[in-house]
């Protein structure tokens, strides 16, 4: 933390299961109970017919690809990601569900590689091999260091704000919540005695307020103030009304940043009462290369935010985004006309917000109230 400024690093899905668990150097099963895929590896060619080959087994690091010098460079004082894969060797697949998400606990380092100080597990893929398969992630990220929100071996733990400290005084809180609207199955809620997700069955004034009051019981001066949502559907600009006026009930509880997810490529930025609201921030690591359908939304082309704040009031100070494009299942830099379609496409969908490329490439918001 230099100048009295915060600067977090913040990404939608992380998804590192699936195909991409498959070209790491401890692959699990890939058996799949999909409705046209039954192996994990078919991701992995679909990935290299449009790409190219990968070498695999890859660098744990090999995911991430140009993210991590980006962030080197920008050296943020908290990361949060969206992990949205089961880290189990289980084959207990949750009946009901077209697709699971899995990664081997072996495969950890590919996720230790870009350091995040809180993984978000509110999603609708966190249970998809069952309890044991979230308490074993649970597990596997203690034992790597990592922290979860949003997920826990009951409602205390699951609903619990994670402590991330950033210098004398100062505290980021980050609350997360999974929403029925992300297709999390409503038995997945966490209660006393089961283990599950933070769960909001609505994105209603009550559910803000159960939110805000589990802030409230930890909150101290300095703290900045962070909840990650994963609500909605996978594709489209708009944002439904609910999730706006949620979104803006959190904010006029205190809340500084709301940090969304669960659509496929980036929504709508928002400046609320001076306070940041990022309605979605598309998926940033996957195995989706090669799968056709809804193309206009470029969902290979991937943003990573940084959100810097002031320390003593939380207002933002700056967002810039760095924008990436996924290629042989690696996060690798784009061409300046993907570039421009991006801020293009920002600007255009970002009411109250204005979009521009900074010098170094990065996409730059202005901060209009």
């Amino acid at each position: 933390m230099g100048g009295g400024v915060v600067t977090l690093f913040l990404c939608g899905d992380v998804m590192l299961g699936r195909g991409v668990d498959q070209i790491l150097p401890h692959p699990g099963s890939p058996v799949l109970r999909e409705g046209y895929v039954t192996d994990a590896r078919s991701y992995v060619e679909l990935a290299e017919a449009s790409g190219g080959p990968i070498p695999a087994p890859v660098d744990p690091a090999w995911p991430w690809g140009e993210a991590l010098a980006v962030l080197e460079r920008a050296a943020p004082d908290a990361r949060i990601v969206n992990l949205e894969t089961a880290v189990t060797r289980s084959d207990a697949f949750a009946p009901g569900k077209a697709v699971h998400y899995r990664m081997h606990p072996a495969n950890l380092p590919a996720l230790t590689a870009a350091r995040p100080d809180v993984c978000v597990l509110a999603n609708n893929h966190v249970l998809d091999f069952g309890r044991p398969g979230l308490e074993e992630t649970l597990d596997a990220l203690a034992g790597a260091g990592l922290r979860a929100a949003g997920a826990g071996r009951d409602a205390d733990e699951a609903y619990a704000p994670v402590e991330v400290p950033v210098g004398p005084g100062h505290r980021i809180l980050v609350l997360a919540l999974g929403a029925l609207s992300s297709g999390i199955p409503p038995d997945w809620a966490a209660t006393a005695d089961r283990p599950g997700v933070a769960y909001a069955h609505e994105l209603s004034a009550a559910a803000a307020e159960a939110a805000l009051r589990r802030v409230r019981r930890v909150r101290r001066p300095g703290d900045i103030v962070v909840v990650s949502v994963h609500w909605g559907s996978n594709w489209g600009y708009l944002v439904p009304r609910d999730a706006r006026r949620f979104a803006h009930a959190l904010v006029d509880g205190g809340v500084d940043i709301v940090h969304g997810h669960s659509s496929h490529h980036p929504r709508p930025i928002e400046v609320y009462r001076g306070r940041l609201i990022l309605y979605g921030c598309g998926d940033f690591i996957d195995d989706y290369e090669g799968i056709c359908g809804h193309e206009e939304y470029r969902d290979d082309l991937r943003l990573g935010y940084l959100v810097s704040v002031a320390a003593d009031t939380g207002h933002p100070t700056g967002v810039r985004m760095f924008p990436l494009q996924a290629r042989r299942m690696r996060l690798e830099t784009v061409t300046e006309r993907d570039r421009a379609w991006l801020r293009a496409t920002l600007d255009r969908i970002c009411h109250g917000v204005r979009v521009d490329v900074r010098p170094d490439g990065m996409l730059r918001c202005s901060l209009e109230t």
